[in-house]
């Protein structure tokens, strides 16, 4: 491929990306926290996210409130329900988490029923499921109208 296709590849990859962020609901101005990061990750989304928003995603040691929350979750990670609840702790009202788990057939892979099941434990309830990126689905979790219990 030559640097003018390979630059036009990139350029419609990362405005695939950005508007898979804008499909996840992202706004600009969003702080968003980050959990669960490790190798793995999808990069180009981290990227569309901070783009979008204009802010850096904050690390789960952040204290600060933040709008948003993505999730790196994979089968060994540990418990979901204690995960999620973690997660809530620097969630604004009415903000969402994506859980974001490896595809099927990857390594990691989560099933769904373990999402469903934990939810409701950790106060949320799963509101769509799409494909997130080549190899993650991302779930959006969201407090139930009314707030959290």
């Amino acid at each position: 491929m030559g640097a003018t296709a390979e630059s036009a590849a990139n350029q419609m990859a990362d405005q695939s990306a950005g508007s898979l962020a804008v499909r996840l609901g992202f706004r600009a101005g969003q702080a968003v926290q980050e959990f669960g990061y490790d190798e793995d990750v999808d990069e180009e989304l981290r990227s569309a996210v901070e783009g979008l928003t204009g802010n850096e995603l904050e690390d789960e040691d952040a204290q600060d409130v933040v709008d948003a929350a993505i999730f790196w979750w994979r089968e060994d990670d540990g418990d979901l329900v204690d995960a999620l609840v973690d997660a809530l702790t620097n969630l604004a009202d009415g903000g969402v988490i994506w859980l974001l788990t490896p595809k099927s057939g990857r390594q990691g892979h989560v099933e769904p029923s373990e999402i469903e099941d934990a939810a409701p434990t950790a106060g949320l309830h799963a509101t769509s499921t799409i494909s997130a990126c080549p190899d993650w689905t991302g779930t959006r979790l969201a407090t139930p109208k009314g707030g959290r219990r």
